[in-house]
């Protein structure tokens, strides 16, 4: 008999810069791009994490959507109106090195599958200036959204992502990046009643974009960026779906993850189900979408009016609402991690995001003490999992000791 000796692994915990948008404020960054990141390091440095997920979007002055029908501001930490040189990339990488910061990957966030050939050719753009940047700085991966063209029905967009999304793959390919798609439905993203805005929700739809994939020899560019909170949003848990994935032979396609909850309002689930406010929302006016940009925030009460975002931590522990799907449970999640899918552990990012609305702050020291308190929380979940997970499936199986309970069952009712 081998004795299995001790030894827990630990993720990477990061955060994403979106946590706080107007770190640097707009009109010192906007001449000086750089600066932003310069000082997102140090506050990063600041939280304790040694990790960033660097947020990149279309200025405001660039962007499709106004600021105002954003349920977030737009971060654009990276700052990409001009392509990232290699003077740019010996500075930052200087600041980088200056706070041991490490980047996990770009995060750039949009709809890349637009239904207007205009913009998506420069979402395209943008997100190949992305995945130059991320090479520049050594990041191995660009995380964001597949989309959806509203102009088509779901299985037309399979047949869209073939044939628009597989180039940017083959982009991804010869760079030698990896495309890491947060699954996110999007609800809110347009008004009207289109709920799935973002095609890769969902693992049966992940696998049946990675087949694409597989067939045109990018398979193992594309990959899942986890966020539970999307789950919980969906009615699903993070166990299920990892063991769905391994029944299908697919848990290799989770690539790193997002930390964000979601607690469900049951009341709101009450008066309006899973679907969220499907009429009266303030989006439409005479059946037809607003003219008043602004308006079109209320698309998002298809999602907000059942939910409130959580910043790990920030949520109280309930058991029940853990077994009923309503919010993360945190432990149970990072164990599942370790126990279905297959992962290189010691090299998995683990990046904290903040979208609860009311720890909102835009200000560094109201705000600084608070993803402090996020990220340790991560950190000490994740290190209590990692325990376990060695513990049980390494050291007490290593001996033929059985361990105690059954734990949390997936696909169960």
């Amino acid at each position: 008999m081998s004795i299995k000796q001790f030894e827990p692994k630990f993720m990477k915990v990061g955060v994403l810069t979106a946590a706080l948008q107007e770190l640097t404020p707009r009109e010192k960054r906007d001449p000086d791009p750089d600066l932003a990141i310069e000082e997102w390091a140090a506050f990063a440095h600041e939280l304790g994490v040694n990790y960033i997920q660097l947020s990149a979007a279309l200025h405001p002055s660039e962007a499709d959507i106004p600021a105002e029908a954003l349920i977030d501001p737009v971060a654009n930490t990276l700052d990409l109106r001009q392509p990232f040189t290699k003077d740019r990339t010996k500075r930052v990488r200087a600041c980088l090195e200056e706070y041991k910061m490490g980047i996990s990957d770009v995060g750039y966030f949009d709809n890349m599958l637009h239904h207007d050939p205009d913009l998506r050719r420069k979402k395209r753009d943008f997100m190949i200036r992305a995945m130059d940047a991320a090479v520049e700085l050594g990041a191995e991966a660009v995380c964001g959204f597949v989309g959806r063209n509203q102009k088509l029905n779901m299985d037309q967009n399979l047949i869209d992502f073939e044939e628009s999304f597989i180039p940017l793959l083959k982009e991804a390919k010869s760079r030698g990046l990896q495309f890491r798609n947060e699954q996110c439905p999007m609800p809110g993203w347009v008004p009207g009643d289109n709920w799935h805005n973002n095609i890769a929700y969902t693992p049966g739809v992940w696998i049946a974009l990675h087949k694409i994939c597989e067939k045109h020899g990018v398979g193992d560019q594309f990959r899942i960026h986890y966020d539970p909170s999307h789950a919980i949003l969906m009615g699903q848990d993070t166990r299920s779906i990892f063991q769905y994935l391994k029944d299908e032979g697919y848990n290799f396609l989770i690539g790193g993850f997002h930390v964000k909850g979601q607690v469900i309002d049951a009341k709101g689930v009450a008066g309006w189900g899973y679907g969220g406010q499907t009429i009266q929302r303030g989006d439409m006016i005479n059946g037809e979408p607003s003219p008043n940009a602004s308006d079109h925030l209320n698309a998002w009460k298809k999602q907000v009016v059942l939910c409130e975002h959580e910043l790990p931590g920030t949520a109280k522990h309930d058991p029940l609402a853990y077994l009923q799907n309503r919010t993360v449970d945190w432990l149970d999640h990072q164990l599942a991690a370790r126990e279905l899918l297959k992962l290189d552990i010691e090299n998995t990012f683990l990046i904290v995001e903040h979208e609860y609305p009311k720890a909102r702050i835009q200000d560094k020291e109201k705000l600084k003490p608070i993803l402090q308190g996020s990220i340790a929380f991560t950190r000490k979940i994740d290190e209590a999992a990692a325990c376990m997970f060695a513990l049980q499936d390494e050291v007490l199986a290593s001996q033929g000791i059985p361990v105690q309970g059954f734990g949390r069952q997936v696909y169960r009712s």
